[in-house]
């Protein structure tokens, strides 16, 4: 044999030997649990929901950074879902996009993969400030009908209606929906102004047939309405007067009978408190009555407060077997104003997402199983709003969105609020629990969750400079960069530690 042939086989079983040895290196890689950690960021330098580069564990180590404990043996609450709001303000908005557009939009609003993955929304019992397709309306205006032989949700399967909405958003995801009423129809109250708007006690029978109407009206369509919230921000000036005692009664000696009698397996909520102080006040008289209590599936309070989280802790503690929601909150230039003002709305600069991703962190640190933000979807003017003063929809009305869509330009806006709730809706899924987070630093802001799936999941707010931090988790560490003005999700298998 010629050496040029003997030194072509050697080099030829060189070569082989490399190639086998990377091989069982990165068989030995994934048998040692490397790069078992996916980080995704959002930041001011660009990252939208950026996958970044995987991570592994080491064995832990002293370190000098500012440490992040995790302890999954420590739970706390079940998480329902994150998401948003259907109006019709946000379907009028959507209509103004060809099919593609519109299309896109929705999938990354719904879609768990390529989007924000929505599991929790909202959709009003017929009209309310941002019913923008045309005038206030209820279910059954027709004074004296208490039979409900005029109940219809014609408007509702509009081009621009809920039924429509709704359904749109379902070929790109699944989700659980709540409702809630700012107004029964008209007829029913004693007067629209202020103080006089409850509910005759002859009409309760009726507004009970009214719900169950909806729910079934809805059903037959193909859309379960799974939580049935009797009023909006009642017992305030703004909407209907409606006192949380009278919603006990309404509640256990009309409505649960009458959609039972229905067949109708429908959740029950004690109506939506404008704060979280709110929910804490006016919440336990009425539920100190077990007649009502026992019906009540969750407790839901609206963030106009701004940032009296605890007040949702002490809520818990007194009832720690019945789930807190966030149902509503957003900006408004005329009325929902956040301490320090606003100087536009919408809000389309990306830093405004770090003002709602602390809310989320606090609300979720403070018990909350479910969190609503409130529209959707609105225009360049942060509408179109709906006008109707004696509902107390006023003109103009002006608010903030998790999309924005130009109507004119045809260009849509994801508003760092968008960002900053999609690493809770995309990462957190129904069914995680909170578990045990310590540490930290001041400007690092953060909870741990566990998905049913056995994932982990660790949302970091760095409120601040970009900063290290250590991560710590059964025996290990890692070292992650958390970018200036950022969330980021690190995300791993429990069964790593297994392996």
């Amino acid at each position: 044999m010629s050496g040029k042939v003997i030194r072509f086989i050697s080099n030829r079983l060189i070569g082989l030997s490399v190639v086998v040895s990377l091989i069982l290196v990165n068989i030995q890689c994934q048998r040692s649990g490397r790069h078992e950690i996916v980080v995704y960021s959002s930041s001011m330098d660009g990252d939208r929901l950026t996958k970044l580069s995987d991570l592994s564990f080491t064995s832990d180590k002293e370190s000098a950074l500012a440490e992040i404990k995790i302890d999954e043996g420590t739970s706390f609450q079940k998480i329902e879902g994150f998401g948003a709001t259907f109006n019709e303000a946000g379907m009028v908005c959507l209509n103004s996009l060809n099919a593609e557009m519109k299309d896109s939009v929705l999938k990354m609003l719904f879609d768990s993969e390529s989007g924000a993955g929505y599991t929790l929304m909202k959709s009003p019992v017929a009209a309310c400030d941002y019913a923008s397709a045309g005038p206030w309306y209820t279910y059954n205006d027709t004074p004296g009908d208490t039979s409900m032989g005029h109940f219809t949700i014609e408007r509702d399967l509009g081009p621009n209606g809920l039924v429509t909405y709704i359904k749109a958003a379902s070929k790109f995801g699944s989700f659980g929906i709540e409702s809630p009423m700012d107004f029964a129809p008209d007829w029913m109250y004693f007067g629209l102004k202020i103080g006089e708007k409850h509910i005759k006690p002859e009409y309760y029978r009726a507004l009970a047939r009214y719900y169950s109407k909806y729910l079934q009206a809805y059903a037959s369509k193909g859309i379960t309405i799974n939580y049935l919230n009797l009023f909006n921000e009642a017992d305030n000036p703004h909407y209907s007067n409606v006192t949380y005692k009278a919603m006990g009664e309404m509640i256990k000696n009309f409505v649960v009978p009458q959609l039972r009698a229905d067949g109708l397996s429908t959740k029950i909520q004690l109506g939506e408190t404008c704060t979280r102080p709110e929910a804490f006040e006016k919440f336990p008289p009425v539920l100190n009555d077990p007649d009502v209590r026992k019906h009540i599936s969750s407790l839901t309070s609206h963030g106009y407060d701004w940032d009296k989280f605890s007040k949702l802790t002490e809520l818990h503690n007194l009832y720690p077997d019945i789930p807190i929601w966030q149902t509503e909150v957003c900006y408004g230039m005329d009325m929902c104003v956040p301490p320090g003002g606003l100087v536009k709305c919408p809000v389309y600069e990306f830093s405004d997402g770090e003002f709602w991703g602390n809310m989320i962190m606090n609300d979720m640190k403070n018990w909350v199983s479910g969190w609503i933000y409130w529209n959707m979807i609105l225009d360049q003017d942060g509408g179109p709003w709906l006008i109707s003063p004696i509902h107390g929809d006023p003109d103009p009305n002006r608010q903030h969105c998790v999309v924005i869509i130009d109507r004119n330009t045809r260009q849509v806006t994801y508003t760092g609020l968008y960002y900053y709730l999609a690493h809770f809706s995309k990462f957190v899924r129904p069914g995680a629990v909170r578990i045990n987070c310590t540490g930290g630093s001041s400007q690092l802001n953060f909870a741990a969750f566990l998905n049913s799936d056995g994932s982990i999941v660790l949302n970091v707010i760095n409120n601040g400079d970009e900063t290290d931090g250590k991560i710590s988790w059964n025996n290990k560490m890692v070292v992650q960069k958390f970018k200036a003005h950022s969330i980021t999700t690190v995300m791993w298998k429990r069964s790593i530690a297994e392996s």
